[in-house]
């Protein structure tokens, strides 16, 4: 790989007009333009290639004594400054990543700033204050205003958890619709996908979010082709409804910070076809920098797991359950197919993280995972994480455990992201990794990378119970498996937990717990495991299972969970998808449909020179009849091939390269 050298320029530029109140800013490709109004309130607008992406928006914070940050703003200074640099990124689908931007940052009266960046792939904004001793934040205000009713992608807030507005598992389906059809005071999370005119998209997001709660979106019931902001209240008393423990009492303010720091960026991510989303690092650039000196123990990898497979097991002389047999045999499973580690899910503890279950001898089972390379990972409640992490991060890290899965965070207010802060430090402390579930990525994993990933994605588990309406899902998965990745995944990365071996057309899924199966045909599957960015991922089903379809599961243990490229290749949000990924001179590709069958064709023109050998799984020609056939082939490959590929409904492509 080429490497860029790192570099830093910087060009000052004086803003300052006598009785200007507009301030441009381009980005280094010259194709965007951030245009900055400071009149009667602070707005920015967007354009590329001189077509609106977003008209004037209101920006601003409200404070607790009742200043109003953004109103009638009055500019001290404004400066332009031009910056390239490169920095590693030691878990991630590119080895580094070139952070090239043009910054305007605007001083204003009143002790703060407003920061705008302006990338090739998309721009920020962000406030930053400098008031003595702390502050309240009320509010903030954010708006995207569009010129047109456009068709969106809409992952709405829904399966609150106990009826609470803001607690939620960031787990969505999209809502293909104008935006203009949004549910009336419905939220939505982020990244919010809007089509523009010619073929371009817009992604809204955030990025950078700590010590404060994370941004949903609502319509602008005035004009209904507006989105504005909303934020969880900071919370104040927790009570039980249902089955959840959730605030019952939230305070009038959305924060209380320090005085001085930087606020959250606000995000437009912008790309001229749908497939350039996969190459979008502005989760990372706009993430606050790595915090811990020596990542080396930091090891990205595969696990198996029992939860998903309902402990599906055959053929053995034990009983299957959480004991120590079953979990000696998936360490065995995952050291047989090379596999990092093995998760231990929710049943190891009795009431607390400092008690086992009677019978159940982790040690004997981390001791006997080690003789085996195996490291073992335990399921925690992020409740019980709390309260206990102080103790029991570093007894189990002692022990040889080598990290935690956090479940069931189920919010992003102030409070809640800031246990996630203190965890993913505590964890690092003790040389623990951290897969975070009921949260979506918002930005720790570049500050803290042994947070390897996060759920927040409507996985592989919804195949346990979606319902069945007239012979057919009612939940079309395969067509959020071609909608998540450009979507989902510009926030970091996703514990979809992939992988299985039981597979189904759409009129032959059924919910089945006991032995789930997945919908689509089986190289869909496999296809995910190059298309999905999981740094610590699943193989969600159960070891016989893989061990009868072994040729599949050892394609599937060779792709690796980081890489030193990534190439978005072809594809359609909601539709079909093609990424190669490079790691160590070997490439790594996936191709998967919706429930319409395609034939595409796959451009290799981002390899280097010479011919490869292609290890090629390719859906069967009665694939759309039984989802578990499938074509195992090999093929030489060189740059500039083009190779025609034929993709059953809800079909998969995949292919190991190597020369």
């Amino acid at each position: 790989m080429k490497k860029i050298a790192l570099f830093a320029a910087f060009l000052s530029l004086s803003c300052v007009i006598a009785g200007a109140r507009d301030y441009k800013l381009s980005s280094p490709d010259g194709r965007t333009q951030v245009t900055v109004s400071a009149e009667q309130d602070l707005r920015w607008q967007v354009s590329r290639d001189g077509q609106t992406v977003i008209l004037p928006s209101e920006m601003s914070v409200v404070l607790g004594d009742g200043t109003v940050l953004g109103a009638a703003p009055k500019v001290r200074s404004a400066t332009i400054t031009t910056v390239a640099k490169v920095f590693k990124t030691p878990v991630y689908h590119k080895s580094e990543i070139l952070d090239e931007y043009n910054l305007l940052t605007l001083k204003m009266k009143g002790d703060y700033s407003v920061e705008f960046r302006a990338y090739d792939s998309g721009v920020a904004y962000r406030f930053v204050t400098a008031r003595k001793g702390d502050m309240t934040v009320k509010d903030e205000k954010v708006t995207f205003r569009f010129d047109k009713d456009y068709d969106t992608f809409i992952p709405y807030v829904n399966d609150n958890r106990g009826g609470e507005r803001y607690c939620y598992s960031f787990e969505s389906y999209y809502t293909e619709v104008p935006m203009s059809k949004m549910v009336d005071d419905s939220l939505s999370i982020v990244p919010y996908i809007v089509s523009l005119d010619g073929g371009k998209k817009v992604a809204v997001m955030e990025a950078g979010a700590e010590d404060y709660p994370g941004m949903f979106l609502k319509l602008n019931t005035a004009d209904r082709r507006s989105l504005v902001s909303e934020f969880a209240p900071y919370p104040l008393e927790y009570g039980v409804r249902g089955r959840y423990t959730v605030p019952v009492k939230r305070a009038d303010y959305i924060a209380r910070t320090v005085g001085t720091r930087t606020f959250p960026w606000r995000v437009l991510a912008i790309t001229d076809r749908d497939i350039d989303f996969l190459e979008n690092d502005l989760a990372q650039c706009l993430a606050p920098e790595c915090r811990i000196d020596d990542v080396s123990w930091i090891k990205p990898g595969k696990t198996s797991w029992e939860w998903w497979s309902g402990k599906h097991i055959t053929g053995v002389d034990f009983k299957v359950g959480t004991n120590t047999e079953t979990y000696k045999y998936f360490v065995d499973f995952s050291a047989d197919n090379g596999m990092e580690y093995v998760l231990i899910d929710a049943g190891w503890s009795a009431g607390s993280l400092m008690q086992l279950r009677q019978g159940f001898d982790l040690r004997e089972i981390v001791d006997y995972a080690d003789s085996k390379g195996v490291g073992v990972v335990l399921w925690c409640h992020a409740s019980s994480a709390e309260k206990e992490a102080a103790e029991a991060f570093p007894y189990y890290a002692k022990l040889g455990v080598k990290g935690f899965k956090v479940d069931f965070f189920d919010a992003d207010d102030q409070r809640m992201n800031n246990v996630m802060y203190k965890l993913a430090a505590l964890a690092a402390e003790n040389h623990l990794i951290l897969d975070l579930h009921g949260m979506k990525a918002f930005g720790i994993q570049r500050p803290y990378p042994n947070v390897l990933n996060f759920e927040g994605v409507k996985g592989l588990e919804n195949c346990q119970w979606t319902a069945v309406k007239d012979g057919v899902p009612v939940d079309d998965i395969p067509r959020y498996d071609v909608t998540a990745p450009y979507a989902r995944m510009l926030i970091g990365p996703m514990d979809y937990t992939p992988g299985a071996m039981d597979n189904a057309i759409a009129r032959g899924y059924h919910a089945n717990p006991s032995s789930p199966m997945s919908m689509g045909p089986r190289v869909h599957q496999m296809a995910m495991y190059p298309i999905f960015d999981a740094p610590y991922q699943m193989l969600a089903d159960s070891p016989s299972k893989y061990m009868r379809e072994q040729e599949c599961t050892d394609f599937i243990a060779k792709v690796p969970t980081v890489f030193d490229r990534t190439v978005g290749v072809d594809g359609e949000v909601g539709k079909y998808i093609v990424v190669a990924r490079e790691k160590d001179g070997v490439w790594y590709v996936g191709a998967m449909t919706d429930w319409t069958a395609r034939d595409i064709e796959i451009d290799f023109s981002f390899l280097d020179s010479g011919s490869y050998k292609a290890d090629v799984f390719a859906d069967g020609v009665n694939a759309d009849r039984a989802a578990e056939d499938y074509k195992h082939t090999t093929m030489n490959v060189k740059a500039g091939d083009k190779v025609k590929v034929h993709l059953a409904p809800g079909g998969g492509w995949a292919a190991i390269l190597t020369k």
